[in-house]
Formats: C-alpha cells, sequence, structure tokens
C-alpha cells in the first residue's frame, strides 16, 4: 500500500516536472519568436551578433528545460527500475548531456568572442 502511494506521487511529481520542462520551452520559443520577429522590422539591421544573441538565449533556456526533462525521466526511472527503463533513461541522459555539452560550448564561445580585446571589451 505505503510502496504503491510512493510510485503514484512519483509519477505525479515527474509529470509536474516535465510539464515545468515544456512551460520553460514554450515560453523560451515565444520570447526568442519575438525577438527574432523585432530583429527583422528594425531598420537599418542590426549586426549579425544581434541574431545569434537571440539564438543563444534560446538554447539556454533549452538547456534548462533539459534538465528538467532529465529529472523527469530520472524519477520514472526510480519506480519502475527494470533494466529496460534503466538502458533508456542511460540513452535519454546520454543524448541530452551531448546536447547540453555542444550548446554550452557554443556560448563560451559567443561569451569568449564577445569579450575578446578586438571587441574592446576586458577578457576576464
Amino acid at each position: 500500500m505505503m510502496e504503491d502511494l510512493f510510485k503514484a506521487w512519483t509519477g505525479w511529481i515527474a509529470l509536474a516536472v516535465e510539464g515545468a520542462a515544456a512551460l520553460v520551452i514554450a515560453v523560451a520559443a515565444l520570447e526568442a519568436t519575438f525577438r527574432a520577429l523585432s530583429l527583422f522590422v528594425v531598420r537599418p539591421p542590426k549586426p549579425d551578433s544581434a541574431k545569434e544573441a537571440v539564438r543563444l538565449r534560446l538554447a539556454r533556456w533549452l538547456a534548462v528545460a533539459l534538465g528538467f526533462a532529465l529529472a523527469a525521466d530520472i524519477l520514472r526511472t526510480a519506480i519502475a527500475p527494470g533494466w529496460e527503463e534503466i538502458g533508456k533513461l542511460a540513452a535519454i541522459a546520454a543524448l541530452r548531456t551531448a546536447l547540453n555539452f555542444f550548446l554550452q560550448r557554443e556560448i563560451e564561445q559567443h561569451e569568449a568572442r564577445r569579450q575578446s580585446p578586438d571587441s574592446g571589451q576586458v577578457v576576464g
């Protein structure tokens, strides 16, 4: 009885965490869409760095959402720890970790370019 209650609550928590991931993605996509459209309307056109900033801001929020989605998967695996579920979690975690790694690397490269001596800013 107590185990069933625990599994039910964990399932509901996982669903809520997954909902939070979806909400973050939805809000981030709306914000990116608004910012991108505003770049198209502005005259004279903004430099490419402004467009890259929109893309990287979206990437940062997607990385946050990936963390939420992975947390939901971990919760689901905690209540159904069969080998098949563990294998699925490992595959999902590997894919999300790789995506997060490349997003973070791109963000860091953008920051390094932005703070380079060529831009007139101090490298820190």
